[in-house]
C-alpha cells in the first residue's frame, strides 16, 4: 500500500501541535538512487515558555522503499530495521542538530510491492531561554536493515545501510513543525500555534563545504604517534550535546552532558597509566532475552581503549578507506567485567524470577573502524568484537533463593553471527555501529570517539557449574535462558582522551573520567 502523497500537516488540539508529514526523499539502494517516501508523525507542545522543555512524543518514522526486488539479494525472509533521522533545529540566529533514532520489530520482506518499515523510539528534548519561533526541519536519514530468517532471528549484524536525502522538490530539507516560544502576542498568555508551513525551510546549520572535510565535532586524521585526531569546537550541538552550558538553544539527548551538578552517577572509569592514544568511555544499553520475552538493562560500564594508528587504504575497486584498529577492555573494580546487574522475568511464562549477573570479559576486545571516504558523504562502519561469558551470581524464584553456587556461568562465550569468520574465528560477541559524516556538518550515528548506538544479535550458550549442595541447576537455567536471536542495543558515550595535555571541554571530568554518561535506548 502506497503512502499518502506529500501532505505535511499540523493539527492543533488543546495546546498540542500534531505533525503528520509524508515527505519526498531519494534513497541510495544497491541498484542506485530511487525516490522514496518518508512519513514522520510526532506531537509537540503548542507553545512553551523560555526555559521550558520541548519534548516530542508519539514519534514514528515510516520509510517506503519502492521495488524491494533489488534488496532481496541482501535481505532474508524477514528484516529488522533501525532509522536515524537528522533534524535541524533553528531559532533566530541559533542552530542545533538532533538525531531521532527508532527501531522496528522484525517484519516480513514482501515478494512484490514496496518495503514499508515503521520505527519508533525516544528522541532528544529541546530547551531554549530565548523567545521566538523554533523550527524543526527534517534532513538526512539513515536506514539500517538487518537480514533475518523466517522466524525473525537475525542471520548477521545489520548488513545493509541505506542513506536517504530530501528530494529536490523540498529544496534539500523538509520543514516539520514550528513551536512558538514565549507568550502569545498581545495576551501575555500561551496560545495554540499556527500550522507548520512546508514552504519556509529553516536556514542551514552550517555553510556548504567547498570540498571534502571532516565534521567539526569529530576527529580529523591523526599524525603519526598521536591519537585518532583532535576534536574541534562544534558549530552547533548534535544530539546529546549542549550549546552553551545552559544558555541558548540546547539539544538534550541521550547522554547529554548537562551541567556538572546534573551528571548522572557512574562507576569509576580511571586509566591508570594513560598513553597519548588512551581513550575511555561509558557504555550501557538493553539486551533482549528471547526465551523470556523480555529485556534487561546492561548497566553503565567503563571501557578503556588504546587507539591504533589510522591508515589510508585504497581498495581494488578504487575506493579510499580510513582504517583504525583499536583494542580495549571493560574495567570494574580492577576486573574486566560489567558491574553486577539484576534482571526480572517470568520464567516459563508464569514464575517471576530475579537474577543477578555480570558479563565477564575472557578474551580480547577489538574495535575496527572503517570510514569510506566519498564526497560528499563519508560512511563509517565500526565492528566491536569481544569474548564475554555471562556469569550468574544469584537467582530467586517467587522470592525463594536458588543457590547457584560461585561458578555458575555460560559454558563458552556469547556468540554472534560473524561477517568475516576466516579473519575472526571463534566464539565472540559482535556489535556494529554505523555513522554518516556529511561534509560541512556534524556526524550522525556511531563513531568511536563520539559514541552512538551499537547493535547486534547474540546466542546465549548453555550454562555450567550452577548449583550447590549436590543440586545441579545447569539444565534449568539453560532451558530458561539459553538460545539464539537475542537482540542487543548498546549506547556508547563521548570518549575522554585521557592522555592529552588539555582534554577538550565537556569530554572529561576534572579527574579525567568520561564526562558523558549515556542512557540506555531500546
Amino acid at each position: 500500500m502506497a503512502l499518502a502523497p506529500l501532505l505535511p500537516a499540523a493539527a492543533v488540539a488543546v495546546g498540542t501541535l500534531k505533525v503528520d508529514a509524508a515527505l519526498p526523499y531519494v534513497c541510495t539502494l544497491p541498484s542506485g538512487q530511487r525516490p522514496a517516501t518518508v512519513r514522520i508523525t510526532a506531537a509537540f507542545p503548542g507553545r512553551v515558555a523560555p526555559g521550558e522543555e520541548i519534548r516530542p512524543t508519539d514519534v514514528t518514522t515510516t520509510v517506503e522503499l519502492p521495488a524491494p526486488a533489488d534488496l532481496t539479494a541482501s535481505l532474508g525472509p524477514t528484516v529488522r530495521a533501525e532509522t536515524r533521522l537528522t533534524v535541524d533545529v533553528a531559532q533566530n540566529e541559533q542552530r542545533a542538530q538532533a538525531t531521532w533514532s527508532g527501531t522496528a520489530q522484525p517484519l516480513a520482506v514482501p515478494v512484490e510491492g514496496p518495503l514499508v518499515v515503521t520505527t519508533t523510539g525516544d528522541v532528544p528534548t529541546l530547551t531554549t531561554d530565548t523567545a521566538g519561533d523554533l523550527t524543526l526541519t527534517a534532513a538526512g536519514l539513515a536506514l539500517d536493515l538487518a537480514p533475518g530468517a523466517a522466524d525473525g532471528t537475525s542471520t548477521a549484524p545489520a548488513s545493509l545501510s541505506v542513506t536517504c536525502v530530501p528530494g529536490q522538490d523540498s529544496g534539500g530539507r523538509t520543514p516539520l513543525a514550528t513551536v512558538p516560544v514565549g507568550a502569545a502576542p498581545g495576551t501575555g498568555e500561551p496560545s495554540a500555534p499556527p500550522p507548520a508551513s512546508p514552504s519556509a525551510p529553516s536556514p542551514s546549520p552550517s555553510s556548504p563545504s567547498s570540498g571534502p572535510s571532516f565534521p567539526t565535532d569529530r576527529p580529523v586524521p591523526a599524525k603519526p604517534g598521536t591519537a585518532e585526531g583532535t576534536s574541534r569546537v562544534p558549530k552547533g550541538p548534535r544530539a546529546g550535546q549542549q550549546a552553551d552550558r545552559g544558555r541558548g538553544l540546547t539539544v538534550n539527548g541521550e547522554g547529554a552532558p548537562g551541567t556538572p551538578a546534573g551528571r548522572p552517577a557512574a562507576p569509576p572509569c580511571v586509566t591508570e597509566k594513560p598513553t597519548p592514544t588512551s581513550l575511555s568511555a561509558y557504555i550501557t544499553g538493553y539486551s533482549n532475552v528471547r526465551k523470556l520475552n523480555g529485556a534487561t538493562v546492561i548497566p553503565v560500564s567503563c571501557v578503556l581503549i588504546e587507539q591504533g594508528q589510522p591508515e589510508f587504504v585504497v581498495q581494488p575497486d578504487g575506493s579510499m578507506h580510513l582504517l583504525t584498529p583499536s583494542v580495549g577492555h571493560l574495567s570494574y573494580q580492577g576486573r574486566k567485567q560489567t558491574p553486577p546487574f539484576k534482571a526480572t522475568f517470568l520464567t516459563f511464562g508464569f514464575a517471576p524470577a530475579t537474577a543477578t549477573m555480570v558479563l565477564e570479559q575472557t578474551g580480547p576486545l577489538t574495535v575496527d573502524s572503517d570510514v569510506l571516504l566519498v564526497f560528499p558523504d563519508n560512511l563509517s562502519e565500526t565492528y566491536i568484537r569481544a569474548r564475554f561469558v555471562l556469569r550468574v551470581l544469584d537467582v530467586r524464584v517467587n522470592g525463594t533463593r536458588l543457590d547457584v553456587g560461585p561458578d555458575c556461568r555460560t559454558e563458552k562465550p556469547l556468540t554472534s553471527p560473524e561477517p568475516d569468520p576466516v579473519k575472526h574465528p571463534g566464539d565472540h560477541l559482535v556489535l556494529l555501529g554505523k555513522g554518516q559524516l556529511i561534509n560541512g556538518t556534524d556526524a550522525t550515528g556511531y563513531l568511536l570517539t563520539g559514541g552512538g548506538p551499537l547493535t547486534g544479535e547474540v546466542s546465549i550458550p548453555a550454562f555450567k557449574g550452577c548449583g550447590a549442595g549436590g543440586e545441579n541447576l545447569d539444565r534449568l537455567l539453560t532451558a530458561a535462558i539459553s538460545g539464539p536471536g537475542n537482540h542487543i542495543r548498546q549506547v556508547q558515550g563521548q570518549t575522554c582522551a585521557v592522555g592529552v595535555e588539555v582534554p577538550t571541554e565537556g569530554q572529561c571530568t576534572e579527574d579525567r573520567e568520561p564526562y558523558v554518561v549515556p542512557k540506555p535506548e531500546r
